[in-house]
């Protein structure tokens, strides 16, 4: 289904955009030359693997595939081109076609979106087996109940390790609170038809283990999908390059600190969106200040001491959500609080009938585009904490300090009142670890689909 429909909106979405790149800018009528082009971007988008990666993910993203769109409709408006150039009367001069790669470019983003959230409504849901752990298979399920992209469930797990299977069955009646075990690796096979399922992933605690190797086979001899979770990548992050030694593959990991050339780009991004920004909105920040002022008394923003880059302190803006002097009643509120590790409140009886709005949107942060102009806080990034909630962070944790802190970043996106501190830290060692230009291109736009979608306070 997934592989049909992005077909069926690629092919669309070219179609529209010579037709409008044709009559609509060039004022003339498309030739046949640059129409038969058209099922050539579906064959272009074949061997690149566009219609075989939802195959293989359980998140069918369209945000991860743009660099691979960007070469496919580069190579198409190309060959538009050079075929329409073939006809005794050529429509597409510099202008049509720079029209037709801009305007194919955004069709097939937006088309393969469309798609992709459609499928998702009516495709049966992804049934998926754990094989691995009690504990893996626990994370794994929670994993999948708060995330909002996936549409995938684990129905169960089967047990790696046979010893410690052969330990409970001595200890007695075990009662757990996470998947169900469905058998063993042994009768893996009869618990994947029995079950249903769809794909299997693999959790192992030793990826050298035999037993491990012989059950991902056994799983891809049957015709079921497999993802595997091996630890290292909880280090390493999703940026390695593969290298390869006479037959053995070894991955070239990226260092956990950028270097200074990135740091300038990355510095770069941060002053122009910002400046620009608080150009752009400043009737915005004005009309937030009057109504902050007129429903509460006390002052338009607040200031909070946070831990930067580091190790530093500064003061981070935002605009005043509260009640003046909300600080004060933190302590009476602690039994309230929701998060691990974090003092968080969904419904926070000190927030203002405006600091409601406010947040639920996320206006109340924009006051930090001045940081971010300051220095002292960027675009993308580790969130900054306040001193109480840096204190408990140690060890190899404080690796985050080492870049600047962010407005917004892999954390705030996944829904920052559910993932406790423990696992925040995580994510934002991984984002350093992992780092590229594009990726925070991807966050600031997956957070603005968040914001869009209500689900950030």
């Amino acid at each position: 289904m997934y592989r049909r429909s992005l077909a069926a909106a690629d092919l669309a979405a070219a179609t529209l955009a010579i037709f409008l790149a044709v009559v609509a800018i060039g004022h003339a009528q498309p030739t046949i030359g640059s129409l038969i082009v058209v099922p050539l971007l579906v064959l272009i988008g074949k061997l690149v693997g566009l219609y075989d990666r939802d195959e293989k993910l359980l998140r069918k993203s369209t945000l991860e595939e743009v660099p691979s769109l960007f070469s496919v409709v580069t190579l198409f408006a190309f060959s538009v081109w050079l075929l329409d150039g073939l006809a005794v009367q050529g429509t597409f001069g510099r202008v049509e076609v720079l029209s037709l790669w801009i305007l194919s470019l955004a069709f097939m983003v937006v088309g393969r979106g469309a798609a992709r959230s459609i499928v998702r409504r009516f495709a049966p849901e992804e049934r998926c087996l754990v094989l691995g752990d009690e504990d893996s298979a626990r994370a794994m399920r929670h994993k999948f109940e708060v995330s909002f992209s996936l549409s995938a469930s684990v129905v169960g797990r089967v047990p790696l390790d046979p010893e410690r299977r052969a330990r409970r069955r001595k200890a007695g009646p075990h009662i757990v609170d996470g998947p169900p075990v469905l058998g063993t690796v042994e009768t893996l096979g009869l618990a994947l038809v029995e079950h249903d399922v769809h794909r299997v992933i693999v959790i192992p605690r030793s990826p050298e283990a035999e037993a491990t190797l012989e059950a991902i086979r056994a799983v891809k001899s049957l015709g079921v999908r497999v993802s595997v979770c091996p630890r290292m990548f909880e280090v390493v992050g999703s940026s390695v390059d593969f290298d390869e030694v006479d037959g053995m593959t070894l991955l070239g990991l990226h260092g956990s600190r950028l270097s200074s050339s990135s740091l300038l780009l990355k510095r770069a991004m941060d002053v122009t969106a910002a400046a620009g920004g608080l150009v752009v909105l400043a009737p915005l920040f004005g009309a937030i200040a009057l109504a902050i002022k007129l429903t509460s008394p006390g002052p338009v923003f607040f200031p909070q001491k946070r831990i930067g880059r580091g190790g530093a302190e500064f003061q981070m803006l935002k605009f005043r959500s509260m009640r003046d002097g909300a600080d004060a009643e933190k302590d009476e509120l602690r039994g309230q609080n929701e998060t691990e590790g974090l003092f968080k409140i969904a419904d926070d009886p000190r927030i203002t009938s405006v600091g409601h709005v406010i947040r639920k949107s996320s206006l109340d942060e924009l006051p930090q585009l001045w940081n971010v102009l300051r220095g002292e806080m960027s675009l993308v990034g580790p969130r900054p904490l306040v001193p109480e909630d840096d204190a408990q962070i140690q060890g190899w944790q404080r690796e985050r300090l080492a870049l600047v802190p962010g407005m917004t970043g892999h954390w705030q996106i996944l829904g920052s009142t559910r993932v406790p501190l423990e696992e925040m830290v995580k994510i934002d060692y991984l984002y350093g670890a992992s780092w590229s230009i594009w990726k925070d291109v991807k966050i600031l736009l997956r957070t603005f689909s968040y914001v869009a979608g209500a689900r950030s306070a």
